[in-house]
């Protein structure tokens, strides 16, 4: 804002000031009025005086400018967070402060930002306090982030037990079943049940993978119980739970709003429902192959077992993570092969050459086989480099922090100091689509993964760090992967430990569909733009595939 600007913003608060006090001489009962018609333009007012002439502490790091005070940035992150990090780090560097609803947010960009922020100590940067208003609601009490950190990484550690390489292999051919009853029975393929090569269908590409993804998911880590419950009564109460793990709950977890006691309701029956099965299986004896099983069979360091409804808790925390990132991830994945025909194609070409019968059928893959697939890694890790579940990972900040300005100076350089009750941010998608690190970062290209010695290689290898030194926050040793450009499941201390289950899932539901349809964009569509309006990133609408039957199915 230029002096003359500040000069005449000035003038006018002044001169509005002495309108009023001319109000207040002549009617008391107007000038009530006026002021509360005045308030919020004072209140703007006063906010950029604040920031324009107001000395600034230089320990903190710069604050975004901002008109509107509480509300801040809000709106500016809310519409396009990539959009709004890019602009602030042209004007104020890697490290900067923003007002989310007044919350003052440090945001701390690049390679380097993910590290300060993801490799932080538990002692400084807090998940729990960050998202329990969140989470709790929706999982419920005494798990995930309504315990103490260490609690939660045994809890970790007992989750990590049911994804077994045993269990994984055992799930391919399940998911596979799952997919193909899916597209035997429902609607939305009613043009392939009628064993049509010429006509094309149409179907919402998100709602099809949203039911094919919590159809997958119940049969293999939920338990037969809970799939063969799969209806509309459970679907009911899946949605209303879902209905309370949005945006508006996070930044105002206690609104008296009708979905905020459906969200409730929903959770105490769903609770209730596990915790029956739970208990038919202690009466029973039975001890299947999934999750609950697993769980029922762990202590904590203490020796105490988990109680029914912890493995009740964990049980909805698994079924309402894992779905909302997988059906994404499907989502984007496909709409991305329904745009470029040839690396759908390369695709399928992969399948017919490792699975393919001679009568055009295919042999059911193994775990270890699709592991092995080139080109349906490289599209998942690509659709995952552009479109990461979650953009923003928040932590509160317990003690004062200090942070380098430009993330790469040594720490005897300048520092920021970040106060504590204040919030940082990482963003991964930053830096998995900066113009810095990657060539071309905004075009879908699987075969960028493809180059032993490229970014894309590079970044892979440092996430994964097979070689590298190992670290265990309380589940076993994993690599940190917090200095890596490329991070889709988060890293360091809660880094997802259901990665592999997530890889294997979309791994065997994009392989199971391009082997029966074709895709294609509906025409006269653009490709969707990401909507960052919810909890997770989903395509906006409209997302409408078209299919056509394969000739050899």
């Amino acid at each position: 804002m230029s002096m003359n600007s500040t000069l005449h913003t000035t003038g006018y608060a002044a001169s509005l000031l002495d309108s009023v006090q001319d109000h207040v001489a002549a009617s008391p009962g107007r000038a009530v009025l006026l002021t509360l018609l005045y308030s919020p333009i004072v209140a703007i007012v006063l906010n950029v005086l604040r920031q324009l002439l107001w000395p600034r502490d230089r320990s903190l790091p710069p604050e975004v400018f901002h008109w509107i005070p509480i509300v801040g940035s809000s709106i500016s992150y809310g519409h396009d967070p990539l959009g709004f990090f890019f602009k602030c780090r042209e004007k104020y560097g890697d490290v900067f402060t923003f007002i989310l609803f007044g919350r003052k947010v440090t945001v701390a960009l690049g390679p380097k930002g993910n590290n300060f922020v993801l490799g932080g100590k538990s002692t400084f940067f807090s998940a729990e306090d960050a998202y329990t208003h969140l989470t709790t609601p929706v999982f419920g009490k005494d798990v995930v982030y309504d315990v103490p950190n260490d609690v939660f990484m045994e809890q970790k550690k007992f989750v990590k037990v049911g994804l077994s390489i045993e269990n994984f292999r055992a799930y391919v051919s399940m998911i596979e079943e799952e997919v193909e009853q899916f597209m035997k029975t429902d609607p939305a393929f009613l043009t392939y049940q009628m064993n049509d090569i010429n006509d094309w269908g149409r179907f919402d590409i998100a709602d099809i993978v949203a039911q094919i993804t919590i159809l997958t998911a119940s049969r293999t880590l939920q338990g037969k119980e809970i799939r063969d419950n799969m209806d509309k009564s459970f679907s009911d109460l899946y949605a209303a739970l879902d209905g309370g793990f949005t945006p508006i709950n996070f930044l105002f977890p206690n609104l008296p709003l009708a979905s905020y006691r459906r969200r409730d309701e929903a959770h105490k029956k769903m609770s209730d429902f596990y915790v029956n099965i739970i208990r038919k299986r202690k009466e029973s004896g039975d001890d299947m192959q999934d999750m609950i099983s697993a769980l029922q069979n762990q202590r904590y360091r203490d020796g105490r077992q988990l109680e029914d409804h912890e493995i009740a808790h964990l049980m909805i925390a698994l079924l309402m993570a894992g779905q909302h990132t997988s059906s994404a991830t499907g989502s984007w994945a496909i709409l991305h092969l329904a745009e470029n025909v040839q690396a759908q194609e390369s695709l399928y070409k992969e399948q017919v050459e490792h699975f393919g019968n001679p009568d055009g059928t295919f042999r059911e893959m193994t775990y270890e086989e699709m592991r092995r697939l080139p080109i349906l890694d490289s599209v998942i890790r690509e659709t995952l480099r552009m479109h990461p579940p979650i953009h923003s990972i928040l932590r509160y900040v317990r003690t004062d922090v200090t942070v380098s300005p430009t993330l790469s100076a040594p720490a005897e350089d300048k520092t920021y100091v970040v106060p504590k009750g204040h919030y940082v941010l990482a963003c991964p998608a930053v830096s998995q689509v900066d113009p810095k690190i990657w060539s071309n970062p905004h075009i879908w290209d699987p075969t960028r993964w493809s180059d032993p010695e490229g970014v894309a290689a590079e970044a892979f290898k440092t996430y994964m760090d097979e070689n590298g030194e190992k670290v265990d926050f309380g589940f076993g040793a994993v690599s940190k992967g917090t200095d890596s450009p490329y991070q889709p499941f988060g890293a360091g201390r809660h880094r997802c430990i259901g990665e592999q289950f997530a890889y294997l899932q979309l791994a065997a539901i994009l392989a199971t569909i391009l082997r029966k349809v074709e895709v294609r964009l509906e025409p006269g569509c653009a490709f969707p733009e990401h909507n960052y309006h919810t909890m997770i990133t989903m395509p906006k609408k409209p997302r409408n595939i078209c299919y056509r039957r394969r000739a050899f199915d």
